[in-house]
């Protein structure tokens, strides 16, 4: 009786590397508003997914600052307990921002936590 041996497994398909371009628009994207500007224009030369990705994240990141802005003017009222939950906004802002540059200059489409999901729903035709 011939046995025959089992296929060998399949090789793991590396993810698509991204290129230099589509990381800058990635990255660029967070850096200040004019650096979301900059961005814009240049995925507009060039669009691509990981680029339209990182613009809604990014969008979605100063949309919450904004808000967490006009909460930390009716919250300044409120001593220790208002200016602890307005350090909290910022410092959760903040970390979300640096998570947001990292996941792009890794050239990974990976979401930032919680508000990620729904920056992507939100906004989810804009920029292709």
């Amino acid at each position: 009786m011939d046995t025959v041996p089992p296929p060998p497994p399949a090789a793991a398909q590396p993810p698509a590397s991204s290129t230099g371009e589509d990381k800058t628009v990635a990255i660029v994207g967070y850096l200040t508003l004019i650096g979301f500007i900059i961005a814009i224009i240049l995925h507009g030369n060039k669009k691509t997914k990981l680029g339209a990705y990182h613009l809604r994240q990014s969008l979605g990141l100063f949309l919450t600052g904004i808000a967490c802005w006009v909460a930390a003017i009716v919250l300044a009222f409120i001593p220790i307990l208002g200016w602890l939950v307005i350090l909290a906004m910022y410092l959760g802002v903040f970390v979300l921002w640096v998570m947001g540059i990292i996941a792009a200059a890794g050239g990974e489409m990976k979401p930032t936590p919680v508000l990620g999901p729904l920056y992507q729903k939100w906004f989810g035709t804009a920029f292709e």
